[in-house]
């Protein structure tokens, strides 16, 4: 299967889910135009709270449709963008990239991703027990965090559900991905 973008969000406020678009528009080093979290320095508020000068690792949130579909099997309804992800995406592991991969989007648009998204308790707001559905645990013990993966943009472009998306995986050593 080819991976594909699957939908698309931004939302100029600060609200936890972001409406659908026909497209959005990634800006290099900033982020999704027009979107509350874009900018070149971090802009989610809890951690603009500690340090507004941080670098904005988080400036483009990526979410794999596989979720949601599994997410429905235990009771939750989501679409596309309810979770505060601007980028769905169909075809990709995306928790199983490693840092620093570049994500080709439709014909011009590029991504480094940076890292995981943090499940938070904004998740139950939405839906209790949500949270806890975005949290899972490996064999060993270790914690999977399933709520999507950050990414910054490298090179600005349209994006549009049914672009296909390109994986470029980094040389050298992999790093698995931590939250950012």
């Amino acid at each position: 299967m080819t991976a594909r973008v699957i939908a698309v969000s931004l939302d100029g406020r600060h609200r936890f889910s972001k409406p659908n678009a026909l497209s959005i528009t990634l800006l290099a080093g900033l982020g999704v135009a027009g979107d509350a979290h874009a900018g070149a320095t971090v802009k989610h508020r809890s951690r603009v709270a500690r340090d507004p000068t941080v670098p904005n690792l988080r400036q483009v949130h990526l979410l794999q449709a596989e979720l949601i579909e599994e997410l429905a099997a235990k009771g939750f309804t989501l679409a596309p963008g309810d979770i505060g992800e601007n980028v769905t995406t169909s075809g990709l592991d995306l928790l199983a990239l490693p840092q620093g991969t570049l994500l080709r989007l439709g014909q011009a648009a590029l991504l480094r991703v940076t890292g995981l998204r943090n499940p938070c308790l904004q998740l139950n707001k939405f839906a209790p027990g949500l949270m806890a559905a975005t949290l899972d645990r490996t064999p060993d013990g270790k914690l999977v965090r399933k709520a999507g993966i950050m990414a910054v943009v490298e090179q600005g472009g349209e994006v549009h559900p049914g672009d296909a998306i390109a994986v470029t995986l980094p040389e050298g050593a992999r790093r698995s991905l931590e939250p950012v």
